[in-house]
């Protein structure tokens, strides 16, 4: 996927359960691992501008944060311990006014098997206020440049083209 963001992930023995595999509860760190260094990139869009936002922490501000609102993992296959990095992929599925769905794909780069598909729902909020905030526009437009598909989850069938998910 072109617009996907790409996060190596070194693999730690201790997310190996005792069943010899990575242990499922390790991928939402690894789906925040990958999110946390995504926001903290540099922008790629203009609104990169000299004195300007550099990265989407900086869209954000200091007067908002994002909250997960949701989150999905479909396990497709084990992810076994090694030296070298797996990968996860991280690209945006939705954007609505005041929250984002992001699409993941855990994949082992040693013959490229996708062992998990995850989705990710975020919410900006006000700090003040508790309630949720209308994504500014610079985020919008940076989020295009990773704009991808609905994440592909067997048990839910994909929508046609151009439908919304309710």
């Amino acid at each position: 996927m072109p617009s996907a963001y790409r996060f190596p992930l070194q693999l730690r023995f201790g997310d190996v359960d005792s069943y010899g595999h990575v242990n499922n509860v390790r991928f939402l760190q690894f789906l925040e691992d990958a999110r946390v260094h995504w926001i903290r990139e540099p922008l790629k869009t203009a609104a990169a501008g000299a004195g300007g936002p550099r990265t989407l922490a900086d869209l954000v501000t200091d007067a908002n944060f994002t909250l997960v609102g949701r989150h999905e993992i479909e396990y497709l296959a084990p992810l076994l311990y090694r030296k070298e990095p797996v990968a996860v992929d991280l690209w945006v599925t939705r954007v609505g006014g005041s929250s984002f769905d992001l699409g993941y794909a855990v994949i082992d780069l040693a013959d490229g098997a996708v062992c998990a598909n995850c989705s990710t729902s975020m919410v900006l909020v006000s700090r003040a206020t508790g309630r949720p905030v209308r994504l500014p526009e610079a985020m919008r437009t940076e989020f295009a440049e990773f704009a991808g598909p609905d994440v592909p989850f067997r048990r839910r069938p994909p929508l046609p083209e151009g439908s919304v998910r309710a």
